[in-house]
């Protein structure tokens, strides 16, 4: 039932052998035993565990207390001494927080707190909004901490919007997180009002709203273009499956030789660069520190042209011996791949299949995010003094750095000979203090994820490859039942849950020790120590590795579970034995498929970018709908182009976990069978012709 411990030993000499004909053997086996049961009662307990995690840190989270915004001196809005009373952050141009650069470098617009997010929306200066009635809105204006808008004088408001102390506008808002964020409809029809009537710089940072304001409406006006055109993408993926199966030989022959010519024009290229630069003289070198000057630096030396020579010419030299020498593999390769689409136009349902796990796997990722916040919320808020100096005087209640309670601080702290509150000094957020169990409950929820992701993708595999299987075993393909996906399903669920469960952990392991690895990275990157960074990089690219050469030995293990129906151990054993010894057709297998794969993706996500482009550019779909046209037809390109890429990827797993069975089925059949009439070939007469066998009358 589970592991057991002759199972995980070394190979016997038997299962080193090359396999025996079975003549009770016919595919997938049906007469089968659950396998690694002791596994799959520890995955259903650490599920009970994994939800407890969940239940306590909803209950004790506070994530309004975690997502306290934070203004422009990095003082967190209602919960610092001096703010505790404004829980609201106010961007002076939300323009500058929309470029896509704003994840990098940040929103660098200055940023407030206030009392509560403006209620209408206001560009000074303009329109009724001159001196003459300035008693009236100056309340409100939103500026920077140091600038008393009871007391400031109209020409002071001017000259501190012109410095941007002042903000030049605000927009109607309303609270999301803390944040005060716009109504884009409602805030462009009220600016749009005021833009013939300025030519400062705020009808450019209000453009970037205009701006922003159309590529929305483009995306409402096309949805229905664009949702069609998906349908259209899930239908073209289907086509070319099946279109690969005839012209999957061109394909791969000429990816191979446009791959050599591109080595060799990059080897042309590079010797080029090596003469002009040799050529030179050193007045060609920059001395400038920043990235780009080293780089400038690095590629204006002919020895950098010359290494890169003589490294791309081995790479060429390597891979066109590959090509030479294997051509007799590749051929098997591209067989194997047109049989694997005949496979999958066969058992039409496996191409939908992958959907549901991948709804499952985004349930699980949507549950892991929510559990990680709200046990980060958890724990008492600790304060610290910041900035105390001669300024403040607060006598012998706090001294720099020390823990503080802010209501405490604004009693106890003054500047000094006066009653008011201290400028610099503030008791300062400084993060949460949480018990040292929510730890635990860290490397359980991160545990609890991998686990259950792999396992999603594990249960997929071992579906997809019994059903594949069953399609190679069966004599005459027109004989392959109906409810082939059906059975795997049921195979799987009921017998290899614990086998699936047992083979997800360990890969879940080594994921979680790499992602603790780039923690750690992380935490050390303020310690300047080569010998630190270079131990982590050596671990981190050992245990990718690790981590890739199990997930090659997982979905073989899955592959002959399902058609076996051994334990992990056991079908792990006899799949890496059986690779083994075909060790040469599996790597060129591997890259083969792979390479084409990627090329496929590629091919369909840029052309159905590039049709959508040209097509709402040529108009005929405004002329066959009636409808408007659209302010820029990069949106929709873009975003479709990247749609058939995800939808692509889904439909060639399918292929490339077909690939990959019939691969193993087929070793498998070239060690069981001879061609006798007793041992009949079960493969196809194509992959039989390439291999100069046939099977013998009766």
């Amino acid at each position: 039932m589970g592991c057991c411990g002759d199972c995980c030993a070394v190979p016997s000499k038997e299962s080193r052998d090359p396999l025996r004909h079975d003549p009770e053997f016919s595919g997938p086996v049906r007469n089968r035993s659950c396998t690694d049961v002791v596994w799959l009662i520890v995955f259903i307990l650490f599920l009970g565990a994994w939800g407890y995690v969940g239940y306590y840190g909803i209950k004790h989270g506070n994530v309004e207390q975690l997502l306290a915004p934070m203004d422009m001196k990095g003082r967190r809005c209602g919960l610092d001494s001096t703010l505790q009373d404004k829980k609201y952050l106010v961007f002076f141009d939300i323009s500058e927080c929309l470029s896509p650069t704003t994840a990098i470098s940040g929103c660098k617009t200055p940023q407030v707190c206030v009392n509560e997010c403006p209620k209408e929306t206001i560009v000074f200066n303009t329109g009724s909004y001159t001196a003459a009635t300035f008693n009236n809105w100056r309340s409100k204006m939103i500026c920077v901490d140091g600038i008393n808008t009871a007391t400031m004088t109209h020409v002071e408001a001017t000259q501190y919007m012109k410095d941007t102390k002042c903000a030049s506008y605000v927009l109607k808002s309303q609270s999301v997180l803390g944040r005060c964020f716009i109504n884009v409809t409602e805030a462009i029809e009220k600016i749009e009002a005021f833009v013939n009537y300025t030519e400062d710089d705020i009808v450019n940072n209000l453009s970037n709203l205009i701006r922003y304001k159309q590529i929305a409406q483009d995306l409402v006006q096309s949805r229905w273009y664009m949702l069609g055109a998906l349908v259209a993408v899930v239908v073209l993926c289907f086509l070319y499956i099946l279109i690969l199966r005839w012209v999957v030989t061109p394909v791969v022959w000429v990816s191979i030789v446009g791959l050599l010519a591109l080595l060799a024009f990059s080897c042309y290229l590079c010797y080029d660069q090596y003469v002009f630069y040799r050529g030179k003289s050193a007045g060609l070198y920059t001395t400038s520190y920043s990235l780009q000057g080293f780089f400038q630096t690095m590629f204006s030396k002919h020895q950098t042209w010359l290494a890169l020579l003589i490294i791309l010419a081995i790479i060429l030299t390597i891979v066109l011996l590959i090509v030479i020498f294997l051509r007799s593999r590749i051929t098997i390769a591209i067989a194997l791949i047109r049989e694997g689409s005949k496979a999958v136009i066969d058992i039409k349902s496996t191409v939908f299949f992958p959907i549901f796990p991948w709804i499952i796997q985004c349930g699980v990722l949507a549950y892991f995010a929510t559990v990680l916040v709200y046990l980060l919320s958890i724990g008492e808020p600790e304060f610290k003094v910041v900035g105390l100096n001669e300024t403040c005087d607060c006598g012998t209640t706090y001294k720099d750095q020390d823990t503080c309670n802010p209501s405490v601080f604004l009693e106890k702290c003054k500047q000094v000979g006066t009653t008011r509150a201290c400028e610099d000094a503030i008791c300062h957020f400084s993060g949460l203090v949480s018990p040292h169990e929510v730890n635990y409950m860290h490397f359980v929820n991160l545990l609890g994820c991998c686990w259950a992701m792999f396992f999603i993708s594990g249960c997929a595999d071992m579906i997809l490859a019994g059903a594949f299987s069953k399609w190679y075993w069966t004599f005459d393909k027109r004989n392959v039942p109906f409810w082939t996906l059906t059975a795997a399903i049921y195979r799987t669920v009921c017998f290899h849950l614990g086998t699936v469960a047992f083979g997800a952990l360990i890969i879940a392991i080594v994921r979680v020790i790499r992602i603790m690895l780039e923690y750690i990275d992380h935490k050390l990157k303020k310690f300047d120590n080569p010998l630190t960074r270079c131990i982590l990089c050596c671990c981190k690219c050992c245990f990718w590795c690790l981590e890739s050469f199990l997930k090659f030995i997982n979905k073989n293990a899955y592959i002959m579970c399902a058609v076996h129906g051994k334990n992990f151990c056991a079908s792990a054993r006899d799949a890496f034995s059986l690779l083994m010894r075909n060790i040469i057709r599996v790597v060129v297998l591997d890259k083969v498929t792979d390479f084409i794969f990627f090329l496929s993706k590629l091919l369909l996500s840029i052309g159905v970018g590039f049709a959508v482009y040209y097509l709402m550019e040529w108009g005929l779909v405004y002329e066959v709908t009636q409808g408007q046209r659209l302010h820029s037809n990069y949106v929709p390109a873009i975003l479709l182009g990247v749609a058939t890429y995800l939808i692509s990827t889904i439909f060639f797993n399918v292929y490339a976990m077909a690939v990959d069975t019939l691969f193993l089925c087929f070793l498998e059949d070239c060690e069981r069978n001879d061609g006798s009439s007793e041992k009949k070939y079960l493969m196809s007469k194509d992959l039989m012709r390439i291999l100069g066998k046939r099977n013998k009358k009766d």
